[in-house]
């Protein structure tokens, strides 16, 4: 699945070539695609619709349209925007309108622009969503289900401490769960763990100062190299362009099972945390253990 660093960097492509752009036509292919609304309800509501520009939320889309709403895009497992020219040309000289020869079989979603442009929502396994919600309505639309954004500024070792509470669930799932840290998924989850130099099954309540700190700079540091690389293409993603991202080949740990460390040369371990392959490095990334309550005795009585 796509994480912060693969939208991010289609939204950084795609915004400044979108925004002031007109709608023309909304064409909805797939009916799973804006479930619960019928695909010509949607298509109305859009269709003439001028685009103010594209933002981000976790791993949400939001294409802010004309008379205060925005379309919330999420592009699930095999999700891809691709900006192209008439019926998926390539225009001669332009790259960015490149795409892969058999992307129309997998088209859900065909957004005809000014221009004589088009942006296309393919995805092979239809997860993908697209769901319009006026704008006053975004902030209640993701609360409890989005928590904060790691390149903000409140996402502070604090904060993690606050998140985490008493909590035993292991750090690998503490950072999948979409409502604490918004945008982690299972490739930078062990990556920022391996900076971090954490073991994925340590309890999330169980860390100490240092290891907050040290865990909110892996969680940055290893979604800047994201972003750096263009995103990882281990599987079905490619940017606006149809260009595969190189993260892939920058992994430190993340599917490199019995490969060296990169830091002492153990070999990387796999395991399963919360149904995802996890890799870590067994000599590298220490397993923290929960401190048990201290249990207050009761003063004793006098006789």
């Amino acid at each position: 699945m796509p994480e912060l660093p693969e939208v991010e960097t289609i939204r950084r492509q795609l915004d400044p070539e979108l925004a002031g752009a007109r709608i023309l036509r909304l064409e909805v292919l797939d009916e799973k695609w804006s479930r619960p609304t019928a695909p010509g309800l949607l298509e109305e509501a859009v269709t003439g619709s001028v685009i103010s520009g594209l933002g981000r939320r976790g791993k949400y889309f939001l294409l802010g349209l004309s008379g205060g709403r925005t379309l919330v895009i999420h592009l699930r497992m095999t999700g891809n925007l691709l900006l192209v020219g008439p019926d998926g040309s390539r225009e001669p000289g332009d790259a960015r309108l490149d795409r892969p020869s058999d992307e129309t079989r997998h088209l859900r979603a065909r957004f005809i622009l000014d221009g004589d442009r088009e942006l296309w929502f393919t995805d092979a396994r239809r997860f993908g969503t697209g769901m319009l919600i006026p704008d006053s309505e975004l902030d209640f639309h993701f609360s409890g289900r989005l928590g904060v954004e790691p390149f903000s500024d409140e996402f502070t070792p604090e904060l993690l401490a606050e998140i985490a509470g008493e909590r035993r669930v292991p750090l690998k799932s503490f950072l999948l769960d979409q409502a604490g840290v918004a945008g982690i998924g299972n490739i930078y989850a062990d990556e920022a763990l391996y900076r971090a130099r954490l073991h994925p099954l340590s309890p999330a309540g169980s860390m100490k100062a240092e290891h907050r700190l040290a865990l909110r700079d892996g969680v940055v540091e290893s979604l800047r190299a994201g972003l750096d690389n263009g995103g990882a293409s281990i599987d079905d993603y490619r940017d606006s362009r149809g260009e595969k991202g190189e993260m892939q080949n920058e992994f430190l740990v993340h599917r490199r099972e019995g490969e060296g460390c990169p830091g002492c040369g153990t070999p990387i371990m796999r395991i399963v945390v919360s149904g995802r392959s996890t890799y870590y490095c067994p000599n590298c990334q220490i397993r923290l253990r929960k401190r048990p309550k201290r249990k207050v005795r009761p003063p004793s009585s006098s006789t």
